[in-house]
């Protein structure tokens, strides 16, 4: 078994892992950033070290400084989780090469199966057919309205080197090609750290059904059960689910025989997820994810497999240990994600900020995979996921049931959350039916009454804790030496008598809640356009002088590694423009004055 893990992410997924290590008994060392510097991860971990940087390009996609921490920690193992470097041939090659062990496929198989303008190839090659596409990559948007108007529109560009939506764009005429390759490009180089698309037939209602596979080093490959991922708003998953509802035997059956032959054409090894597409009875392959997936809770509980505890077996070298015929599913599991957006309206806003109170549910059934707790910020420069939500029952309605029961349990505030979407999806009646597809939530779901919840706490979120309490002189503090993080006690004066007191105990996790400005993308009709969350401009497409109409979009603001536009709510004359490209804003900032 492998001695020390580097985790080379952060958040939810590392959290994940760092706790199967010490349960295996193997230690664990963090990275992180400027921002994550007391995050839960890293206090989790049994090292940590800094890699300096606020946003994920100077950190965690920052692969001279892991590889200077793997050098300095003496780690024998480094576990991507997803995201980042989590699919990148040129990280996963440099670790290996350093006589380090990737946990994850080697190499030759990321270079197939991580870009998928390749993996489309291999599955061909493989007997398998995939959604139709141009494998090329994409040079220009020229191709993009050649290839709408021989297969029709829309289209779909997708991240080569991507996945979980990221850098992925609808297309639905010749019109918008050009600026959705460019924001498309943008995403994914943000997200992934490179920019290269490619552009397939978007199917008008498919399921997501993935497959979860796991490979050793011996040769075997074996399927472990299908997850639907239908529920999704812009590309992302909302809810997952396993098995799928209203899917027949033999097309899992079919589907899991596909994914086998898929992994085994790129010589696979470790856990991986072949997806598809499933429309009118038959499914296609649309790309290999060659890492862990974010919802791969929902198969553990199904099978009872522990598939992070597999990844390290097998990166150590161990044989699988047992065969397809002995994988067995048992119930139902639903995960979902719980996301700092604000649903209101069907929005899906981002919604960075600091969590001041996280009660977690509980009971019979219930899993809760977080990387925050009460007091931890969620920054606007990273992935939105706050926690993932999971429950099991002996069938999908007594499962849907639980969730909505664990949903109503689970109290957030600090920041607006997905879960008001997530009940929205669990109690209609099309998702009861298992009658939704990739497109539901977007062109169906009427989300129109759903409203955010979180943003503020009833209470005093730093309310002093409890009558009689001694104060506590002996504190916690965090200390960082040459880059290497420690954490010591120290006799400090009693907190009673800091000035700074009210804004919460650094130790204690409580912070009060913010005051966040209740804006709008438009200045509510006044004619100032102001931004309705914190991030950074990346694109202007106005000017001082310009005439907008009502709806227009004025900019393109990156909040969470998704981009959103900030659109005029009235038509007029373009007077001030106020910011410029690049620049970091925040919740209420005016960008703009039209008159």
């Amino acid at each position: 078994m492998l001695k020390k893990v580097l985790i080379a992410n952060r958040g939810e997924i590392a959290v994940r892992v760092i706790r199967t290590c010490r349960e295996l008994g193997v230690a664990t060392v963090a990275v992180y950033s400027e921002l994550d510097r007391d995050a839960l991860h890293v206090r989790l971990a049994d090292e940590a070290f800094a890699l300096g940087g606020q946003t994920a390009a100077d950190s965690y996609l920052n692969t001279g400084a892991i590889l200077d921490v793997i050098d300095r920690c003496g780690a024998d193992a480094v576990h991507p989780g997803y995201g980042f470097f989590s699919e990148n041939t040129d990280f996963a090659r440099a670790i290996t090469e350093r006589g380090v062990t990737f946990i994850g496929p080697p190499p030759e198989a990321i270079d197939v199966m991580g870009d998928k303008i390749s993996s489309r190839h291999a599955a061909e090659r493989a007997g398998v057919s995939g959604v139709p596409g141009r494998s090329e990559v994409l040079e220009s948007a020229d191709q993009v309205t050649a290839f709408g108007g021989e297969f029709g529109w829309p289209v779909a560009i997708k991240a080569a080197f991507g996945g979980g939506g990221r850098g992925m764009k609808v297309v639905s005429g010749p019109d918008e090609a050009a600026d959705a390759l460019e924001s498309a490009k943008r995403e994914s180089l943000a997200y992934f750290g490179r920019d290269e698309c490619y552009v397939e037939r978007y199917l008008a209602w498919p399921r997501h059904v993935e497959m979860q596979i796991i490979a050793d080093t011996r040769g075997t490959t074996l399927w472990l059960g299908e997850r639907d991922c239908s529920a999704q708003r812009r590309h992302q998953k909302l809810v997952e689910e396993s098995p799928a509802p209203d899917f027949a035997d033999e097309v899992r059956q079919a589907m899991g025989e596909a994914s086998v032959k898929v992994a085994e054409a790129c010589g696979y090894v470790n856990a991986g997820t072949v997806e598809f597409l499933y429309q009118d009875g038959e499914f296609f392959f649309l790309e290999m994810n060659t890492r862990l997936q974010v919802e791969h809770p929902v198969t553990e509980l199904v099978t009872g497999l522990d598939l992070v505890e597999w990844q390290l077996r097998v990166a150590s070298g161990e044989p699988l240990g047992f065969s397809q015929d002995d994988v067995r599913r048992h119930g139902h599991a639903i995960e979902v994600r719980i996301n700092a957006e604000d649903p209101a309206g069907g929005a899906f806003t981002p919604s960075p900020g600091t969590i001041s109170r996280f009660t977690a549910p509980g009971g019979p059934g219930v899993r809760l995979d977080s990387g925050y707790e009460s007091g931890d910020t969620v920054s606007q420069f990273y992935d939105n996921l706050v926690a993932k939500l999971v429950v099991w029952g002996h069938d999908r309605e007594s499962a849907r049931r639980r969730m909505l029961r664990a949903i109503d349990e689970t109290v957030i505030y600090g920041v607006s959350t997905t879960l008001p979407a997530d009940v929205a999806i669990l109690s209609h009646p099309d998702f009861i039916a298992a009658e939704h597809s990739t497109n539901w939530v977007e062109q169906t779901l009427d989300l129109s009454g759903v409203v955010s919840t979180g943003s503020e706490s009833p209470r005093d979120a730093a309310a002093p804790e409890g009558e009689g309490s001694p104060p506590r002189a002996l504190r916690d503090v965090t200390a960082e030496v040459d880059g290497r993080r420690y954490q010591v006690k120290l006799w400090v004066p009693d907190p009673g008598d800091e000035v700074a007191v009210a804004a919460g105990d650094a130790g204690s996790g409580r912070t009060a809640a913010p005051k966040r400005p209740k804006a709008t993308a438009s200045g509510a009709g006044s004619g100032t356009v102001a931004v309705p969350m914190q991030g950074t401009i990346v694109k202007l497409l106005v000017a001082v002088g310009d005439t907008v109409e009502v709806g227009q979009t004025v900019c393109v603001l990156e909040a969470m590694k998704m981009e959103n536009n900030v659109n005029a709510e009235k038509a007029g004359t373009v007077k001030e423009v106020r910011v410029k490209a690049g620049e970091s804003v925040g919740p209420g900032d005016v960008i703009a004055v039209i008159e």
